[in-house]
């Protein structure tokens, strides 16, 4: 079972395999991984056309997860009135979103979605009843 503090240190290792960090000391100074990035990003916003994309992400904690690693590299998410409110919007070059961020996301939501898994699992156990298991499956 995965403590709140391994999921922090697993968040920050994800984080700093995405930024290039190889070493405790890289992973320290990932603030200036985070401008090396944001660097890398000024400059694919100014060689490549910045495209607008639609993210649909199916709840709450996903769609945060992603607006905030979103706005950690400078980029504002929105959404259109009248859009869903799991709709997330983006303008950024196709490659940034492709080879960083999308990436980077899909690696923090696995990790995120397992501790909040098991965090589940194990309140519902103790808290509620000790079977949680799946309800089985009958021939109909």
């Amino acid at each position: 079972m995965i403590t709140e503090r391994e999921l922090r240190e697993k968040l920050r290792k994800i984080t700093a395999l995405f930024e290039g960090a190889t070493t405790a000391g890289e992973r320290n100074a990932a603030a200036a991984a985070i401008q090396r990035v944001k660097a890398a990003l000024a400059g694919l916003q100014q060689t490549e056309p910045t495209i607008e994309t639609q993210f649909s992400m199916p709840d709450q904690w996903q769609r945060r997860l992603f607006m905030a690693l979103c706005r950690r590299y400078g980029l504002s998410p929105y959404r259109y009135r009248g859009q869903r409110y799991t709709t997330v919007m983006l303008r950024a070059p196709k490659s940034f979103i492709d080879k960083t961020l999308w990436p980077e996301y899909q690696g923090l939501r696995d990790a995120l979605n397992e501790y909040l898994s098991e965090a589940t699992e194990r309140i519902i156990r103790e808290e509620v009843y000790g079977d949680a298991r799946e309800a089985p499956e009958r021939a109909g």
